[in-house]
């Protein structure tokens, strides 16, 4: 692991001027400051025109709360940024560093996003081909657009494929990836079940092949992930391993917790 984290620090993405995007996206912004704003609002009219002192404390209370809000997020958005905090670039920095990955083949990037961690990968492995799979929703403001984009920026583009697709359900046939990778993508996924879809992203992983699948795993939607740590062990999985990325990443759980990944861990191993 420490050679891998000595070659991935070597490794600085966005010094072209590449579009990462952020986790926090500035449309939460703008709706937590639209808020803050109409409550304040509201509450010099409640004041001022309709004379009702209740409702006023009321909303000035509510536009202090927004406002507080606004500030965390924005200090959240400002810690993610590549030219910011840097953590977006650290947390991937961490994930391939536990990746047991000789460089060989193909790796498949469940969740890509703006491309960030497939170009990281490819930038690590010169020999690997990388492809990237996304459903790209319009939350985060990411595309294929921008990933190809960023990959041609950083040199890669050769060596690195972007397309839409569905974590539930895998394009591609059983064993066809010698590397798969994902960094938090599972908990965004609503209604899913996030052991199955687990178990849909190591389908595609061939025999041998290595995985590092990060994610906020809380139990509540996890459940007992030691225990499907065993069960993977029991099916014949070796250096499984459950590792705490909201420590190693974020520097301890606290400060994890306060940028809304408290729950961090990445499930680690050989197929």
């Amino acid at each position: 692991m420490k050679n891998g984290r000595k070659k991935q620090e070597q490794i600085h993405l966005g010094a072209h001027g590449e579009d990462y995007g952020n986790w926090m996206p500035v449309s939460m912004l703008w709706l937590v400051g639209g808020l803050a704003a109409l409550a304040a609002v509201i509450s010099l009219l409640s004041f001022a025109v309709f004379h009702i002192t209740a409702l006023g404390v009321v909303f000035v209370i509510a536009a202090l709360l927004l406002l507080a809000l606004l500030l965390w997020i924005t200090w959240i958005r400002w810690q993610y940024a590549f030219g910011g905090g840097g953590m977006m670039d650290r947390t991937h920095l961490v994930v391939l560093s536990h990746l047991d990955f000789d460089g060989q083949g193909q790796l498949l990037d469940v969740g890509c996003g703006s491309g960030a961690l497939s170009i990281r990968a490819a930038l690590t492995w010169r020999a690997a081909q990388v492809v990237g799979i996304d459903y790209w929703g319009s939350a985060y403001g990411y595309g294929q657009a921008m990933c190809e984009k960023n990959a041609e920026s950083e040199g890669v583009a050769a060596r690195c494929r972007f397309r839409h697709g569905d974590a539930n359900r895998l394009d591609f046939p059983d064993e066809s990836f010698d590397a798969v990778v994902s960094n938090y993508v599972y908990h965004n996924i609503t209604g899913a079940d996030k052991r199955a879809l687990l178990r849909e992203t190591l389908r595609v992983l061939k025999k041998g092949g290595v995985f590092a699948l990060n994610d906020d795993m809380k139990p509540k939607m996890y459940g007992d992930m030691d225990a499907f740590a065993q069960e993977l062990r029991d099916m014949g999985y070796e250096d499984v391993q459950l590792i705490d990325t909201a420590q190693e990443a974020f520097g301890s759980r606290r400060r994890a917790a306060m940028m809304m990944l408290g729950a961090s861990r990445m499930l680690a191993g050989r197929k």
